[in-house]
């Protein structure tokens, strides 16, 4: 089985937003709905002593929808089975018609992927532009990104054309809970999925969250 998903380049990606916008656009979601999103990741600190001032100041932004995972935690809690993985390509959707509205989904994926639509009483998310990439096209986020930050395909492919990508950055969670798709290539900035040093600023804009305090 070919298994579809995607490469980030962290190094290239300027927190735009075009990604974000054309996926909006092609899927005709209104602004409160999003299938993929953008965080803004900061963190470190300026002092002066002396008259010296150091930094260790950073700021990075990683753009994110769903990783369609070898092992997805959604498709694990959804009782009434509408959530499948495609055993020709790996690609995770939600049968409309089958989505009985529990929202356990909502909670069970580690990426907080799934989006709830109250209008209709259920739940949707990326399906890596399925009516595109059946075609052979690219998903829509990928080529409108002007940075060319984002890649598609064959997921074991993508790995080994980017030996130097990881599979988790900061503020995603680690890999090691659902198997995500995904392989990324960190900035210089970038910090472990792990990092204590920093905060995700635009947490009203992604999770609906005021955003915290860098403790």
């Amino acid at each position: 089985m070919t298994q579809y998903g995607f490469y980030f380049d962290n190094s290239r990606c300027t927190g735009c937003r075009t990604c974000e916008m054309a996926c909006k656009d092609f899927k005709d979601l209104d602004q409160t709905h999003a299938f993929r999103k953008v965080f803004d990741y900061e963190g470190g600190s300026t002092t002066a002593d002396g008259g010296v001032v150091t930094t260790d100041v950073y700021a990075y932004h990683v753009s994110a929808a769903c990783n369609h995972c070898e092992a997805p935690a959604c498709m694990a809690v959804c009782p009434s089975g509408a959530i499948e993985k495609d055993e020709a390509n790996g690609i995770v959707t939600i049968d409309q018609e089958k989505c009985s509205g529990a929202k356990l989904c909502l909670d069970a994926c580690p990426y907080s992927v799934p989006v709830w639509f109250e209008d209709l009483g259920k739940a949707n998310k990326c399906d890596l532009c399925k009516e595109r990439t059946t075609a052979g096209l690219n998903p829509i986020c990928v080529d409108a990104c002007p940075l060319r930050a984002l890649e598609f395909g064959d997921i074991e492919e993508l790995r080994a054309a980017h030996p130097d990508a990881v599979d988790s950055i900061a503020p995603l969670p680690s890999a090691n809970v659902t198997g995500p798709s995904v392989c990324i290539l960190m900035s210089p900035a970038g910090k472990a999925w792990d990092d204590k040093t920093g905060a995700i600023t635009n947490e009203k804009e992604v999770t609906g969250e005021p955003a915290r305090a860098i403790v």
